[in-house]
């Protein structure tokens, strides 16, 4: 019963959205996820969860995001992220659509000679940065080199890499797999960058033969044929292997370091002349030959077989020994003159001879196969001059190439080391520049609209906010103009609205609500104005929001709270009360008031309220004067002195 993926449709570190699941090993399984953040699509390397608490797995796995994170090379997987989450480890990497070289070779079986000889020389390309930069693979095989569509090779899998040279021992095991090991790592013993070339020759034999120079039915059975046992050359299995390539797989697989190449740049050469068609380097064909004569114990059984003596041309077979005559037989002298003859027509014959046989190499030398040369990356008229030197006729198109440099070429039919007649076409095609891509007008849509309509034509959307009287986050302006042709990954620059460029608000409070409009109104503002019960006079500005001093954006809205007017509240009466506590209770009622005395005989209402206008229980408006008459004591006399004193 299958076993679903929990992991699968789940966001990952809160980031990568898992997709589907890639592929599985001993120490990690691999997934397609999207990066949310980026938006790109990467391959995340998962450790698994009985090794998460596993310390030496743990640094393994460390290590391989580290030695790879250190080296940026296009034949070299890239890493995006590393980090810890949900308990375990990981590395975020550039995904690759395409396949392991082991399920290519699982599938298809032998690759062609030179399509074997290209994917070798690209995996040296990434050894020798490698190597430049002191790390050693050490785990070079087919499982761990990605083919794309387009036969460009990337090299992953840094996890037992080391810095320079190093044991090959972890805790007392072997670490590598058995059957691309180079002797050194068999033994645990140092290892150093002469090691991965060991390892890329089986790669190459495998590649050349579909079948692997050793096999056993143990690790370690297989460890000791490393060690002891020479295999048969590429050609014993695969008979259309050229000699020169026998040689470099030889050399590559010397049992002895110092035997094989000493460099990724020394087996890159001898490649590199075999697909031009010219003879391996005088130190391959020595190391080879040293590899055939010098066998022990098992190796002998092989020897023989390893090397094949070089195809030279028919040797003539020696002309016979001269014939002595008897010299005790009669010597007869004859003329000279048929010896003359016989001279002649021998020149003659051998004269007329060499003219034909001149006319008849040249004939045959004319049709005669013979190898491509590699024109890639070279300007166009060299590569022009290069192909009709090696006798062809060059067939030149231009087109755009997102990898190559303008003027260079960057494809070739037929592919270098082909053999083809003299005089047949070669086809090459030169770049002229990255392609390139029609500008769309943006100016008015959203943000989000206008960035994913120049990602989708592989432009890339340089965003700046800028203050606008149009609506927010919509595209103001651009540049360059829509239906400019830009090369592609090139930036198109987009203006997005962020609102209008904020302006300080004017103080308006206490102001009339006209003069207060006028003011707001000439700053740039719209007014909205609320009318409440207030005690501050009638239409004047008793609040505003926002507030006076703050910023806001240019014709946006203040509004102001207006006062209707003070509301009316009731009279209290204060008749019959001294005039002290009538105007305390008017006081704390929120009137004034106005005393007037009239003069009394009677001691009983001298300082006392006879009477009050407005009456009490009245409506009347806050602040209002009270008029309070009170009585005033005379000695007897009968007429009334009126005095008037108005308390605020």
């Amino acid at each position: 019963m299958a076993v679903s993926d929990t992991l699968i449709g789940t966001l990952f570190d809160g980031r990568y959205q898992v997709v589907r699941k890639l592929g599985a090993g001993g120490m990690a399984n691999v997934y397609l996820a999207e990066d949310q953040e980026l938006g790109r699509r990467v391959a995340i390397k998962i450790l698994n969860d009985r090794h998460a608490g596993d310390e030496q797995f743990v640094e393994r796995f460390r290590r391989e995001a580290k030695n790879a994170a250190a080296l940026s090379h296009p034949n070299i997987v890239a890493i995006y992220d590393r980090g810890e989450a949900e308990g375990t480890y990981y590395i975020a990497m550039e995904f690759l659509d395409g396949r392991s070289l082991k399920e290519l070779i699982v599938q298809r079986g032998p690759a062609p000679v030179t399509v074997s000889v290209e994917y070798a020389r690209q995996i040296l390309s990434a050894l020798r940065f490698a190597h430049r930069h002191g790390i050693v693979h050490r785990d070079i095989k087919p499982h761990n080199v990605l083919v794309d569509a387009e036969g460009r090779v990337k090299v992953t899998d840094f996890g037992i890499a080391r810095a320079g040279a190093s044991q090959m021992t972890e805790a007392g095991s072997i670490v590598g797999t058995a059957q691309y090991l180079s002797p050194e790592q068999a033994r645990g013993t140092d290892v150093d960058q002469r090691s991965d070339l060991y390892s890329l020759g089986i790669v190459l034999y495998e590649l050349l033969t579909g079948t692997l120079p050793f096999n056993g039915d143990t690790p370690v059975e297989i460890a000791m044929k490393h060690l002891s046992m020479i295999p048969e050359p590429p050609s014993a299995k695969r008979p259309d292997v050229p000699r020169d390539l026998d040689l470099i797989v030889t050399r590559a697989l010397a049992k002895d370091p110092d035997d094989r190449y000493q460099s990724a740049e020394e087996m890159d050469a001898d490649l590199e002349r075999f697909l031009r068609g010219a003879a391996v380097s005088p130190v391959t064909e020595e190391s080879a030959t040293q590899i055939m004569r010098a066998p022990t114990g098992p190796l002998a059984a092989t020897a023989a077989t390893m090397i094949v003596p070089p195809r030279r041309s028919p040797v003539l077979p020696p002309p016979p020994p001269p014939v002595y005559y008897d010299l005790e037989e009669p010597i007869h002298r004859r003329p000279m003159w048929p010896w003359i003859a016989a001279l002649v027509f021998v020149l003659a014959a051998g004269i007329g001879g060499w003219f034909l046989y001149t006319q008849i190499s040249n004939k045959l030398n004319s049709t005669k196969p013979i190898a491509v040369g590699l024109y890639l990356n070279q300007q166009e008229q060299l590569a022009r001059s290069n192909i009709k030197a090696n006798g062809f006729v060059p067939v030149v198109n231009h087109h755009a190439s997102k990898t190559t440099d303008k003027g260079l070429v960057y494809n070739q039919d037929p592919i270098a080391g082909s053999r083809i007649a003299k005089g047949s076409k070669v086809r090459i095609w030169v770049s002229t520049g990255l392609p390139k891509a029609v500008v769309p007008g943006v100016v008015g849509q959203q943000s989000t609209d206008a960035v994913g309509a120049l990602t989708r034509l592989h432009l890339k959307p340089d965003v700046h906010e800028v203050n606008s009287n149009m609506p927010v986050n919509q595209v103001t302006a651009q540049d360059p103009p829509a239906g400019t042709k830009l090369p592609v990954g090139q930036s198109v620059r987009i203006n997005v609205s962020k609102g209008p460029q904020p302006i300080a608000v004017p103080n308006v409070l206490s102001l009339p609500i006209d003069q207060a409009t006028s003011t707001l109104q000439a700053a740039g503002f719209q007014v909205s104005p609320r009318f409440v019960n207030n005690s501050q006079p009638a239409n004047t500005v008793i609040d505003q929001s926002p507030a006076a001093g703050s910023s806001a954006g240019k014709n946006s809205v203040v509004s102001l709270t207006i006062s209707n007017g003070p509301k009316t509240s009731t009279v209290p009466d204060v008749s019959s009360t001294d005039l002290g506590s009538a105007e305390q209770t008017l006081q704390a009622s929120g009137f004034r008031w106005t005393v007037v005395y009239q003069d009394v005989t009677d001691a009983n209402s001298d300082g006392i309220v006879l009477n009050q206008t407005p009456q009490g229980g009245t409506q009347e408006p806050p602040h209002t004067a009270i008029t309070l008459t009170v009585g005033r004591l005379t000695n007897g006399g009968t007429t009334t002195t009126g005095t008037t004193t108005t308390t605020p």
